[in-house]
This record gives C-alpha cells, structure tokens and sequence, in this order.
C-alpha cells in the first residue's frame, strides 16, 4: 500500500499491531489455535536449575502423534476435555523427541507452547527439552521423516509465505526474509514429489528458521529440577564438567543462527552425547553403565536421579541402577510402538509414581503396586526381559 493510497499513514504508525495480527492469522490457520503474545524476550537462554515444585510431571517421547500428547497430559490431570490447562501449580517436564515418526509435530509444538503460557498464569510451568531427533532435523537430517510430516510443513510454508507477503504491503514494516532463501530446488537422493515438503521443513526448522527460532531456541537441552536431572538420552560427567548452563546457551545460540553453522555443537552429535547416549537406558539391567552414572550424579549436589527419554521401555516406565535411572520413554506414537501413555510423577511429600493408561489399572490409573506407600512407589525394572518389581527409595 503506498502512502499516496493510504494518506494518513495508520500501516506506518502501527505497523507492530498489523505485524501481530497477520502472525495470529497464519497461526490459527495452520494450527487451528490462538497465542497469545509471547512474553519471553528474543535469544533469551533458557534458565537451567530450578527448585523442587509440590507436584513435578514428567512426559517422555511424544514424536507427532497429537493424540497420544494430550491423552499424556490427560492422565496426568494436567488439561481438561477441551485442551485447556488443568494442572495448577504442577511444574511439567517434557523430554524431547517432539519431531519425526508423525504427521503433527507442528501441532504438538502448538499445543505446548499453549499449554506454556496457560500454565504460566496459573503458577504453574512446562518445560521442553530438545531430544536427537530436534537437533537432527535443525541440521537438516530427515531420515525418520514422514511424508504427513512434510506435508504438514508444507502448509506452514505456503501460509508463512503469505503472511509475509501481507506484511510487504504495509509501510512501516521491514521487508520479511525470505524463508526458503539459499535452498536448493532439488534433492538427489530424495523423490521428486517430496522436494517442496523438504525445501519447506529446511526453511523452518534450520538455525535461525521461523519454527526452530521460535519454538524450539526455547528448549532445554539439560535441565535439574529438585534432585531430578533431565535430559534426553543421558548425561556424562564430562559433560557435567562442560557447565550445564553452558550447553544450554551454546545450543540456543546455534538454533537462533547465532553460532556455529550447520552443525550442532559437538555434545549434540555421537552415540555418547547427551541427546544420543544409551549407557543408562538399555532394558537389559545388567548392560547398564551404573558406576557412569553414579560418577556423574555425584558431580551435582543433591541431585538423586536422572531421568531420560530416547530409548523406548518395552515394560513401561521403569528404573535401573538402584532407581538411579529412570526411563521414560514408552514409545507411545502410533510411528513407533504405539505404547499406552505413562507418565512419571514426583511429588514432596510421597515422593516418585507411575500414571498409567493402562487398562489393568483402570480403576485407579495413577498408582502401581504401592499407591499408598509414603516412600514412594515401585516400578517395573526389566531384567533379562523379565519385569521383576522394586521400590523406589527416593
């Protein structure tokens, strides 16, 4: 519009209102839902350490399946029937692995970020966490891609694409960037009906992209809540070492653009970093590497536990190497096992317990072989594939 047409300048003069309402526009049209305006500042690092909460939810591997996230928080009590958060002061811990294996990863992230800023108003808080599968796709590596998945982003693309092109119309505005900028057209190894999805999913999911810099700069790569360690796949002492806060600023400076390329920093990237390491999370009891984790645990004061995503639990949620470990990662998508929901809880004053949707727990669906206990609850700890039942002593 040019000033000729628009003589009283209202598109110069709010251009940051306009700026607000196309991005609300291309949201609701993707996703079907309305955010409000995000409080947290551009590039903020997202906090590392927190205090131990009354009540502490936390939520494995999620991997694009919709429905499975929210009947997850569902049990939990965390929303209601029509998605809105229900969950109070709850502090909620999301591990990772939002990405690949579905068709509505877009729509979980959506979902959470929702659920982020409802939870905010009612004292409560969600943290997410950025598993392999968030770091390979920031890097560009789509193996475990569905075609859904692409076409899902696809339509993110064509709506962004028109969004900017709205926001080109108004004076005041700052020309928007070009997402596809620099992608290629095509892709060798790739089929042709499947280039735009790709070209789409690069441009918003690489360092600095519109999805990776808005929704995914925001995770925690590691996080200690309480005397609980969170992180996808598991946690070293050399990484410990490395400073915790450290990673988490390193790697939201490379998903903002900020730094480093392509390529994640290198913690990131092998099967003994910290969103791909195994050591803790084998179902064979006996394979796990429990003097690693004890090494590490002792690194950090006060801290009991770490618990993990990544490795799907065949047996449902479960701990090894004296509860020390504790997986949680039950496959639940429909692109993986799609395993019943779990999810664990730690509370203050009864300590750690399993919500299942398990049907052989339907009349009491959040408690396993000692609901009434003080100490805590037990859980299934499999050992040469036999589940054998054991107290948590936390």
């Amino acid at each position: 519009m040019s000033s000729r047409e628009n003589p009283s300048g209202l598109c110069k003069n709010i251009p940051n209102l306009i700026s607000s309402f196309v991005d609300t526009f291309v949201d609701y049209s993707v996703c079907g839902i309305f955010l409000p305006q995000d409080p947290t500042p551009q590039n903020e690092i997202p906090q590392t350490r927190f205090d131990k909460p009354e009540r502490l939810v936390a939520i494995g591997d999620l991997h694009g399946d919709l429905d499975k996230s929210k009947e997850a928080f569902r049990i939990a009590g965390l929303i209601d029937s029509s998605d809105k958060w229900t969950g109070g002061s709850t502090m909620v811990v999301q591990v990772g692995d939002v990405l690949d294996r579905g068709g509505e990863e877009l729509k979980i992230l959506y979902f959470l970020e929702k659920l982020k800023r409802e939870a905010e108003k009612s004292g409560g808080k969600i943290l997410t966490m950025n598993g392999n599968h968030e770091i390979m796709n920031v890097e560009g590596d789509f193996r475990y891609v569905t075609e859904k998945g692409l076409e899902e982003f696809q339509i993110w693309a064509d709506w962004y694409c028109l969004g900017n092109k709205m926001k080109s119309l108004c004076l005041g505005l700052d020309k928007p960037k070009d997402p596809y900028e620099g992608i290629p057209m095509s892709f060798p190894r790739a089929r042709p009906d499947c280039f735009e999805g790709m070209r789409a999913r690069i441009a918003a999911l690489r360092p600095e992209g519109p999805i990776a810099k808005r929704f995914l700069s925001k995770n925690q790569t590691v996080a200690v809540v309480g005397d609980s360690l969170f992180v996808h796949g598991g946690l070293l002492a050399e990484h410990i070492e490395y400073g915790l806060e450290r990673i988490n600023e390193e790697v939201t400076c490379w998903i903002n653009g900020l730094r480093g390329g392509r390529y994640a920093p290198v913690y990131c990237r092998g099967g003994n970093s910290v969103v791909w390491l195994r050591k803790f999370s084998d179902e064979m009891a006996h394979k796990c590497d429990c003097s690693a984790l004890e090494h590490a645990l002792s690194t950090i004061p006060g801290v009991k536990r770490m618990i993990m995503g990544h490795t799907i639990q065949d047996a449902g949620i479960n701990g090894v190497c004296d509860n020390k470990a504790i997986r949680i990662d039950v496959g639940m998508s429909k692109g993986c096992t799609d395993g019943l929901p779990e999810v664990l809880e730690i509370r203050k004053d009864s300590g750690v317990r399993i919500v299942t949707s398990n049907p052989l727990y339907k009349e009491n669906p959040i408690s396993l072989l000692a609901p009434d206990s003080k100490t805590g609850l037990g859980l299934l700890v499999p050992a040469e594939h036999v589940p054998k039942q054991v107290e948590v002593k936390a």
